[in-house]
């Protein structure tokens, strides 16, 4: 018998369709050992670490050792990137160390990007040495988050307020979003004005033209509209170009996250998870990557695909290969695509079909022909004025076929001189804004573009701020039918008073490039490039000095709190002189009311986010956001369960 790991049981079973009898595949359910939870688990002198196993994971591991026992063969199937390289490490270091007799057995690390009968097999015909150098990578990368967690979490209880945690990527992004915050604060926002003209030429066509000024006030944008109401107007000029649209890149991590953020309103969490799914049941490539590059058999079978169900013209001469924008190779070196391209429909569930169907049309389409078409520009005259229109007219869909991205402003034909006949004018005030708050697909993508993080950390980092509080999710118009689209972080004064903090005494451990700089050492580390210890020295060496500075001189940190603008009803009920306000605090639970004079009034409440009007249904009650068991948000009445008002969209 031959025995085969893998992580997860669902890996396991899909990896039992393709193989025999003669193999048994057992699952190792992630990390087999790991740091302990409740020390450092880590000797500073030389960064040994200490691993330890929970009960769970001993249990695994004996029920693993013993079926080693009858093992010709153990094969390590775990994931193509540094945390399968580990979890394959640890396993292989724990069963070697049994008392049976398998530390004569040949091991064999066996790689594949997607599960499928080709790729197990000629994985199975070419098994390697695990890769020191990955396992290394990823022991550094998990003491190094470890050293930074545990040595700043407690300075945090005593400077912050008790149960705080640190963390070095995380800590950058709440940053990010600190930032963004205080550069809306900041922002001003500035009066102009547009103008709007609809003309129609001699064959009584219709079209829209735009004025080309800048208008900054109403006085201006009055005078400009009375003189454009009494002139004439006429073809300046007409210009011609040609245009050809390439497709995309097929998706990374970052922006298949991004693009499900963005189209369907997911967390970089959830998207994540659905991948997993989708990974194990052998639909898509291995979903963790930063590369863009294809399979040349993936590529080829592609373009026959195209041929065959868009026609020749949609397919390519040549196959079109992308360059990874990463600057350093990562882990899985191919794009996440689908794994056979006549499975469109999987038959999964509806979350895995949605994000199934994201990556099957983004693969299709870039190995598709260019959108080909004319960008015509009008140029009008009406007096000293210029007034211009743009419209776009396709000559060959394309890859637009595949995406229904074929939306056309065809403009009427005219000729340069030719008068236009004027039909209406619109003038409307705006106001320039300030850059919108992060989602997850502008976070994320700030991250990648600064360097920070790789594919497996956007996605615990986003959660992870969020479940300690440092960040919330606010959607200030509506609740985008509870998708979650539309939703945006912004810092809670909780994540204020921490990011200051380590702003102002520890600015290396959030500053942007000197956190790339360590994702590019642990990159150099995996490569080869550098050995890991000293990457460690180097850091903790002055680290270490800065948090013993930082322990004696740093001053503790006031939160501020947030008001309601309401009186404790406690202390208006007892008579008490001051009455208190009640005021919004951070609790281990999230959000809650208190009185502002705590801990002479012990006045709590629960937080309900109210929405400014009164129940349509009962007539008394407050219509809140409330939450479902799953986390979905709807609007309910403050009286529930006396009144059992809900609705997903906002009552009017």
């Amino acid at each position: 018998m031959n025995l085969v790991i893998v992580e997860s049981p669902t890996k396991a079973k899909t990896l039992a369709k393709f193989l025999g009898d003669d193999y048994k595949i057992e699952a190792s359910y992630g990390h087999i050992r790991d740091l302990p939870q409740k020390k450092l688990g880590i000797k500073i002198d030389g960064f040994e670490p200490e691993y330890v196993q929970t009960i769970k994971q001993k249990q695994r591991t004996e029920e693993i050792k013993r079926l080693s026992d009858e093992a010709i063969k153990i094969y390590m199937a775990t994931d193509p990137d540094r945390e399968g390289e580990a979890i394959a490490f640890h396993v292989m270091e724990l069963l070697k160390g049994s008392k049976s007799q398998i530390s004569n057995l040949n091991f064999q690390r066996i790689v594949f990007h997607e599960i499928t009968e080709h790729a197990i097999k000629e994985a199975l015909e070419h098994p390697r040495e695990l890769d020191m150098k990955l396992v290394d990578a990823q022991q550094a990368r998990r003491i190094l988050d470890r050293l930074v967690g545990y040595k700043l979490s407690p300075l945090l209880w005593k400077k912050v307020r008790r149960g705080l945690s640190a963390g070095r990527v995380q800590s950058v992004a709440v940053r990010l979003v600190v930032e963004r915050e205080r550069e809306i604060e900041a922002f001003k926002p500035e009066e102009y004005w547009q103008i709007n003209v609809t003309l129609k030429n001699i064959q009584y066509s219709v079209f829209g033209v735009r004025l080309i000024a800048e208008i900054k006030n109403q006085i201006e944008a009055e005078r400009i509209e009375k003189d454009l109401l009494n002139t004439e107007y006429r073809v300046l000029n007409i210009d011609k170009k040609d245009f050809r649209r390439t497709p995309p890149a097929p998706f990374t991590t970052s922006t298949l996250q991004q693009a499900a953020a963005n189209r369907l309103g997911w967390s970089a969490k959830r998207t994540m998870q659905i991948a997993q799914g989708l990974y194990e049941e052998g639909h898509i490539t291995y979903h963790r990557t930063d590369s863009t590059n294809l399979a040349m058999e993936a590529v080829i079978s592609c373009k026959e695909f195209i041929a065959a169900s868009y026609g020749k013209e949609y397919a390519l001469d040549k196959p079109r290969f992308f360059k990874t924008k990463s600057k350093v190779a990562q882990e899985a070196h191919e794009a996440i695509r689908p794994t056979a391209l006549d499975n469109k429909n999987i038959f999964a569930n509806h979350d895995q079909q949605k994000l199934y169907d994201l990556i099957w049309k983004k693969f299709v389409a870039c190995q598709m022909a260019e959108v080909r078409g004319v960008t015509v520009t009008i140029t009008v005259m009406a007096g000293e004025y210029k007034l211009q229109a743009k419209g776009d007219t396709i000559t060959f869909e394309g890859w637009y076929k595949l995406n229904g991205d074929a939306n056309e402003l065809r403009l009427p034909e005219v000729k340069a001189g030719e008068k236009l006949e004027f039909v209406t004018l619109s003038k409307e005030q705006k106001f320039t804004e300030a850059r919108a708050r992060y989602n997850d697909a502008s976070l994320i993508k700030a991250l990648e573009e600064m360097g920070i993080g790789r594919p497996s950390t956007y996605a615990p980092t986003l959660s992870t701020i969020q479940d300690r509080q440092y960040v919330e999710k606010i959607d200030p118009t509506s609740l985008a039918a509870s998708s979650g689209r539309g939703k945006r972080f912004k810092p809670t004064s909780l994540g204020l008073a921490v990011n200051d903090f380590l702003v102002k005494n520890f600015p290396n451990i959030v500053d942007y490039e000197f956190t790339a700089n360590m994702e590019y050492g642990l990159d150099e580390v995996a490569n080869g490039e550098k050995k890991w210890q000293p990457l460690l020295a180097d850091f903790y060496t002055p680290f270490a000095k800065q948090l013993a500075d930082v322990t004696q001189t740093a001053e503790r940190v006031k939160i501020e709190v947030e008001e309601t603008g309401e009186k404790c009803p406690k202390c208006t009920s007892t008579g008490s002189v001051p009455i208190g306000d009640v005021i919004i605090r951070l609790g281990k639970f999230g959000k809650f009311l208190a009185c502002s004079r705590y801990p002479e009034c012990d006045y709590k409440a629960n937080y309900q986010n109210k929405t400014g009007q009164k129940c349509a249904k009962c007539g008394d009650g407050d219509v809140i956001i409330r939450k479902t068991r799953t986390g979905r948000s709807f609007y309910g009445c403050s009286n529930y369960p006396k009144c059992d008002f809900a609705s997903w969209t906002k009552p009017k």
